[in-house]
């Protein structure tokens, strides 16, 4: 089969292009055997996962029904079966940890079978019964919460590009066989584009204004296309099922930590009050939108209220009983935080990571199928590589984008458009007498930057010639791009505050301020820290776009791909090799310290039962 050539190709593009070809369908179909692979290997991170939660759930559960029996074995009168059934099944679980446990005593199967279940179905249940609860909830809640969260708007009528925009939406919808979703657009600084909602009939997609300024009309309507086939093809459900997920540990870790402060009964009462009289219309949005984030900062929240319990500010006689007699549940949300920081970090969030890979792919190859043009997306994809991505309260939904809506953090490079009009204004800033040329490309800019160093430092050595030609640079920028140009400080208060104007000392403190915290406020105040899938997991959910590339040019795209750097392939391997046994002796450790953990979590807690039950009993009624 012929290699796949273009004269737009750099050679070392050229060359490296796949020779073998492979038909959409046949993309889709190989993708979506990859994705039934992948949701087992899930379930079984799932279960794995499970195993060491349920450990220590299950008898937590069963410590709290035996302290209600007590307490109403206290005023009424139990009968006999009641306390026959406990001690069945305090001998069945005894089995099973004594198997499980050194010295591994030996069991009867039947009876080691009993033990387990005992062990291992009543946290099973809850965990199911919680993230059932938990994805019921917040689909009713719909997408209001995250529109909120975006602050999109409905496209401008008197703008030609936002109403084309719909029109586009509509067409490949149509291709595909689905309602056409709603679009809505954001005014953030990145480039980027997104499918939200729970089901085709709910679904929006999201699109940041710039990317309209970026792509022509073939590469916007392979974007489209890929996120109406991510729609098609159940991307929403699946992502929302994967957030579900991490939610309800958030909701496991309240209910634990429940009795011990008010920041988790706090979080379970918004979820009671939502569920029961949740408000309509734009405040019920807010609302879900407020209980997802309490619920996703639970789970990466390195203080709650346990240790608040444990370590108060002031010490009583009667704080240091109450941490006595409830000590042995420290052990168990040690347990329980570190199972869910190691489990979802280092295989059920992979997994799921891996997974969502495998769905990119699947919406490119759906996405050929409904523009025949793989060039349209592959050009976008190689734009969109180069460009700034951050979307502003995205991070929660980081991986329903088509690229990784990376948060700038203060600051952020400029994009192409960018760079060209500095060259601009920096060539129209030249003190020359006759016309400057604005060259239609941008210069070296490296160079350039050098250029404006040299330039500042001169002009704080007092060079006048200098001076004037910062603040020409300044009001160029500021005419064409006001926005653009406050992200840089004023040069005049620059020179001031370095002669002691304290007045534009304080400018400029507040300049950098503003940019360094206000999309790291933005994002927190709408995402709420580790609120995406991607903060769980070692491995990012947005795949490499050479590799996506790759995949495209096999589907007969033409992209001008990287040559493969052998080097540097051999160092990371070199790498690998040498700090992967330490990487294994590390989890080994951290299993083995959960391990432990869950041990004396059960050990304590035994203890404490036994010793409340002996203390009702000793009452006389026991």
């Amino acid at each position: 089969m012929a290699t796949l050539k273009s004269v737009n190709l750099s050679p070392a593009g050229q060359r490296y292009l796949p020779p073998d070809r492979e038909s959409f369908l046949d993309a889709q179909r190989r993708n979506r055997h990859a994705t039934w692979r992948l949701s087992a290997v899930c379930v079984m991170a799932a279960v794995v996962m499970g195993i060491p939660l349920t450990l220590v759930i299950t008898p937590l559960l069963y410590g709290v029904a035996l302290i209600a029996a007590d307490i109403v074995n206290y005023f009424w009168k139990l009968p006999a079966f009641v306390w026959e059934f406990a001690g069945e099944i305090a001998r069945f679980g005894s089995v099973a940890l004594n198997w499980m446990f050194p010295p591994h005593q030996h069991a009867d199967p039947q009876a080691l079978a009993l033990g387990a279940a005992v062990m291992l179905l009543p946290g099973i249940l809850l965990s199911i019964t919680l993230w059932m609860a938990v994805h019921m909830l917040f689909r009713r809640s719909g997408v209001g919460g995250a529109l909120l969260a975006l602050d999109a708007r409905e496209p401008n009528q008197s703008e030609l590009k936002e109403l084309q925009l719909a029109d586009v939406v509509q067409e490949m919808a149509i291709a595909a066989g689905l309602p056409a979703p709603r679009v809505m657009l954001v005014d953030a600084p990145g480039a980027n584009a997104a499918a939200i909602g729970t089901s085709p009939e709910d679904a929006r997609i999201i699109v940041s204004r710039r990317l309209l300024d970026d792509l022509n009309r073939d590469e916007l309507e392979g974007v489209l296309a890929h996120l109406i086939a991510s729609v098609g093809n159940g991307d929403l459900s699946i992502a929302f099922r994967m957030t579900a997920v991490f939610e309800t540990c958030g909701l496991l870790l309240a209910v634990v930590n429940s009795p011990f402060g008010p920041q988790s009964r706090r979080v379970l009462w918004r979820i009671l009050r939502y569920s029961l009289w949740s408000p309509s219309g734009e405040a019920g949005a807010q609302e879900a939108a407020a209980v997802a984030d309490m619920l996703s900062r639970n789970v990466g929240s390195n203080a709650d209220d346990i240790d608040g319990f444990f370590n108060p500010p002031t010490k009583s006689r009667v704080r240091s009983i109450l941490n006595f007699i409830f000590f042995p549940i420290l052990f168990t949300n040690l347990a329980i935080k570190m199972s869910l920081w190691f489990f979802s970090g280092v295989l059920l969030g992979p997994s799921l990571a891996l997974l969502w890979h495998t769905r990119q792919y699947l919406a490119d190859a759906s996405a050929v199928q409904l523009t025949r043009n793989p060039d349209g997306l592959a050009s976008a994809l190689q734009k969109l590589k180069d460009e700034p991505g951050d979307i502003p309260g995205g991070g929660w939904a980081s991986h329903l984008f088509i690229v990784d809506p990376k948060p700038s953090g203060g600051g952020r490079a400029p994009d192409m458009r960018q760079k060209q009009m500095l060259a601009r204004a920096w060539a129209a800033s030249e003190p020359q007498t006759e016309a400057t040329a604005t060259p239609a490309v941008p210069i070296n800019f490296p160079a350039m930057q050098g250029q404006l160093s040299e330039t500042m430092r001169a002009a704080f050595a007092g060079d006048a010639q200098a001076m004037d030609r910062l603040r020409s640079l300044y009001q160029n920028v500021a005419a064409v791009d006001p926005a653009f140009a406050a992200e840089f400080p004023n040069p005049d208060d620059l020179i001031a505050a370095r002669r002691g104007d304290v007045a534009a000392a304080m400018r400029l403190r507040a300049n950098r301020s503003k940019r360094s915290s206000q999309p790291a406020g933005q994002s927190q105040a709408a995402e709420g820290g580790s609120s995406s899938p991607s903060a769980m997991s070692i491995v990012g959910f947005h795949s490499s776009l050479q590799r996506r590339l790759k995949r495209l040019a096999r589907m007969g795209a033409h992209p001008d791909l990287e040559a493969p750097d052998r080097k540097g392939s051999i160092v990371v391997f070199v790498i690998y090799a040498i700090f992967a046994p330490f990487g294994l002796l590390i989890a080994a450790g951290i299993l083995l310290v959960i391990a432990i953990m869950t041990l004396m979590s059960l050990t304590f807690l035994l203890v404490w039962l036994a010793f409340i039950h002996k203390a009702f009993t000793l009452l006389g009624h026991g």
